[in-house]
């Protein structure tokens, strides 16, 4: 009976340990599934107007805003695509309110073939999102210096480059001449919810041990004493 003792004690000590975290998984679906219910009841609701300079950013992403004023003509251009379209770029516009900030506007999508029509300052009243998307890591190059190409969204970066204040503004509805930019709103689909896969392999797992253990115990007690 001895030499059952440690193989089941590791199948049971084994089976606990991978279930518990299965069981946590769900635990952080649940909870994700809430926090982005929360973030698009958010990303939905009625927009006010634009925070004062200096607020606090993290608290203020995907709050609802609209602003009137009018683009500069300075933009950055995001390497981008759009299904059912192909290649092309995210505009982000420096954007002048009519109480005289300077700000991010990131004012949609823009097919790769409308690239060299031109885009003067033009006045809009948009709706749209406060964002400060996170899209920049280590392996993300830097702006190409020829074209002037941007590789991700970096809102600081960007506001350096525009000379505006580290907010932007991204566009779900725009008022006035869109010069062939349609508007790429922000949602919640960009927010991986990985739990449910993660619970199943953790699961998954646990029935393997199990499985493992019963066949080593089996295996055992073939065994001549």
């Amino acid at each position: 009976m001895a030499r059952f003792i440690f193989p089941l004690l590791l199948g049971v000590v084994g089976c606990a340990i991978l279930i518990s975290l299965g069981v946590w998984q769900v635990q952080r679906l649940e909870w994700k599934r809430a926090m982005l219910a929360e973030i698009s009841a958010k990303i939905d609701g009625v927009p006010q107007e634009l925070p004062p300079e200096g607020t606090d950013t993290e608290a203020l992403k995907y709050e609802p805003v609209e602003i009137a004023g009018g683009t500069t003509g300075q933009e950055i251009l995001v390497l981008s695509g759009q299904k059912g379209v192909g290649a092309g770029y995210r505009v982000i516009d420096a954007f002048e309110t009519g109480d005289g900030r300077s700000i991010l506007l990131d004012r949609g999508f823009l097919p790769e073939a409308d690239k060299g029509r031109p885009r003067p300052p033009t006045a809009l009243i948009v709706t749209g999102n406060l964002h400060w998307p996170r899209e920049s890591d280590a392996f993300t190059p830097e702006p190409d210096p020829k074209t002037g190409l941007w590789f991700a969204r970096d809102v600081p970066a960007m506001a350096k480059q525009l000379g505006t204040e580290p907010v932007m503004v991204v566009a779900r509805h725009v008022e006035g001449d869109a010069q062939g930019i349609s508007p790429e709103p922000v949602t919640i689909s960009g927010i991986p919810n990985d739990h449910l896969g993660y619970a199943i392999t953790w699961f998954l797992l646990a029935i393997v041990w199990a499985g493992m253990t019963i066949f080593l115990l089996w295996r055992i007690r073939r065994q001549p004493i």
